[in-house]
């Protein structure tokens, strides 16, 4: 059942259109790029640091490149991992609910909750341990409106970078050639051990703290070529 939910959200999100095409979109001064084929993804993100122009490029979650002003730069093994974990962390989120049916993701439904009076589906997602990537420890929850199939709430947990807890509420909804794209708000509880569960609760209290917007513009969808 969990299966079936996500496959109806990336069809509501019109997620499908990712397949042989090429994403693009602007989040913090960055533009940033996800180009789909049969046998590989490649994600990229450039921007300008100064005078110097970035350019930097990640094939299949795990060769990274960079180029200054059009040039190969050598880039040492730990901050081509930092630049690599900081591109997929954008793009995934971007690219959710499609990134849902990835062979390491395990889908659970726990049935149907209540948020502010309306219901949702309320899936549990994990990793398997051997290729879920080095954030296999990590949980989300999703609650999927039960009528749009929309992901309009998401809270999940981490290990790295000192651990923590997000939740994330969908804002500016609207239509690029038929994909939705959405804007989160970006909160964290006052408590880090809470349980993903009780975020609900706590969201509908208002004692969530926002920490930030994840604001994206200039967002293309086009198929290639």
């Amino acid at each position: 059942k969990g299966q079936e939910i996500i496959d109806q959200a990336i069809i509501a999100h019109g997620q499908h259109l990712f397949e042989n095409a090429t994403l693009s979109f602007l989040f913090r001064d960055k533009k940033y790029s996800a180009k789909r084929s049969a046998t590989a993804y490649i994600y990229t993100r450039s921007f300008k640091d100064s005078s110097t122009l970035i350019e930097d490029m990640l094939i299949n979650s795990t060769h990274f490149s960079r180029k200054k002003n059009g040039a190969s730069i050598e880039v040492s093994k730990d901050w081509a991992g930092k630049y690599s974990r900081s591109i997929n962390s954008v793009l995934y989120f971007f690219q959710l609910p499609y990134l849902l049916n990835d062979p390491a993701v395990k889908k659970i439904d726990q049935g149907i909750k209540q948020i502010k009076g309306e219901n949702y589906y309320e899936i549990k997602v994990s990793f398997q341990i051997e290729n879920g990537g080095e954030d296999f420890e990590d949980e989300y929850l999703y609650w999927i409106d039960v009528n749009t199939f929309e992901i309009d709430y998401l809270a999940y947990n981490y290990i790295t970078d000192g651990g923590g807890v997000r939740f994330r509420s969908a804002i500016n909804k609207r239509r690029v050639n038929g994909l939705l794209v959405q804007d989160y708000i970006n909160y964290a509880p006052l408590n880090k051990k809470i349980p993903l569960s009780n975020l609900i609760t706590e969201f509908e209290k208002g004692t969530l703290v926002e920490l930030s917007r994840i604001i994206n513009s200039d967002i293309t969808l086009l198929p290639n070529n």
